[in-house]
């Protein structure tokens, strides 16, 4: 029971209709900032160059700990940030993969 239902219940409802009080509640809407940390720490596991997948993982942690605190903007941008990164960081491991296959096989097609 809310205090100001358990006052009226207790006092009875007031006799004045003008000293009536209104409660406004306030409901934050729960907006949703993906963090990306999934996809950071593969790319920093597994696809990491130039260091991109550690820095996009350092961007999530700092997205996830502004949500934590509830700077949604920050979050947001944090978030943005480490989503560029994550996607440099696969299209350059997808590359380096590709060249460490394609370039032995022409190497040793030469022979």
């Amino acid at each position: 029971m809310l205090k100001e239902e358990h006052e009226v219940a207790v006092l009875g409802a007031p006799h004045n209709p003008a000293s009536r009080r209104s409660t406004m509640i306030h409901i934050r809407s729960e907006t949703s900032v993906p963090d990306h940390i999934v996809w950071s720490l593969f790319n920093t596991l597994f696809m990491n160059p130039c260091c991109l997948g550690f820095i996009a993982f350092a961007y999530s942690m700092k997205s996830r700990d502004g949500k934590m605190v509830g700077d949604l903007t920050g979050a947001q941008d944090y978030a943005s940030t480490a989503k560029c990164l994550n996607i440099w960081a696969l299209i350059l491991g997808i590359l380096m993969t590709i060249l460490l296959i394609i370039i032995p096989v022409l190497i040793f097609q030469a022979y």
